[in-house]
């Protein structure tokens, strides 16, 4: 019996969601911004934590970013995934005052020590979608 590997999942952009995934095509992470009380966020999400309102703005990121923590994946967390393991994942600190989760790229973990300066970049996948990744300022 051979084994089929599965699809990835995908993310469903809603209409909410639209700006950070146009931003990620176009090379730009987009936060969103509380249009009450400028409270930043990030994943995009419908309220505002701080004060719960529903009104929002989007601001672009600087790009940068610092290593706030890491793991390495040696265990895929969906089958579609067991082809990239091992993979890194970074925590990363932006300046904005919220953390990004992405896949470290063209380097290895033991480069890695919180506070690390790293850069946001951006990949296209199979399926069309842009994603965040993390690079060594130097990569």
């Amino acid at each position: 019996m051979s084994q089929t590997t599965p699809s990835k999942p995908l993310p469903d952009p809603s209409p909410e969601t639209r700006p950070y995934w146009d931003g990620l095509a176009e090379g730009r992470l987009m936060l969103q911004r509380c249009a009450d009380c400028g409270s930043l966020r990030h994943y995009p999400q419908p309220m505002c934590a701080a004060c719960n309102s529903m009104a929002t703005n989007w601001v672009e990121a600087s790009g940068e970013a610092t290593v706030h923590s890491w793991t390495v994946a040696y265990h895929p967390f969906h089958a579609a995934f067991r082809a990239e393991l091992p993979y890194v994942l970074v925590t990363a600190d932006l300046p904005e005052g919220v953390r990004l989760l992405a896949q470290l790229r063209d380097a290895t973990a033991e480069a890695l020590r919180p506070g690390l300066k790293l850069r946001i970049g951006f990949e296209a996948n199979e399926a069309g979608l842009t994603l965040p990744v993390l690079r060594l300022t130097g990569a």
